[in-house]
């Protein structure tokens, strides 16, 4: 029996885990609950992100390897994001 390539199964279980996020931020009665609901969802959508972008022929190393590397890339994005938020608010204030 041949197994399923690794890429498609880590997606659908980023998937289960997004629900599972989603499920823990719907409820009103723990906060903390909610909390680690909510930091969930981030990070399953952040992971996601690279997760998606694999080939889905991948090998579980460079599935891995390139995961890495595709977050550092966003990780990247983000920062250069909020490091422009300066000047970028300045140019909007027309001075």
């Amino acid at each position: 029996m041949a197994r399923r390539p690794i890429v498609p199964r880590i997606e659908a279980a980023l998937l289960c885990l997004l629900g599972l996020g989603f499920l823990m931020v719907l409820q009103t009665w723990f906060f903390p609950v909610y909390h680690f609901g909510l930091l969930l969802v981030i990070g399953v959508t952040l992971l996601n992100i690279a997760v998606g972008n694999l080939p889905r022929g991948a090998g579980p190393l460079r599935a891995l390897l390139m995961t890495l590397l595709l977050l550092a890339i966003v990780a990247a994005v983000v920062v250069i994001g909020i490091l422009l938020v300066p000047t970028l608010a300045q140019l909007g204030q027309g001075e």
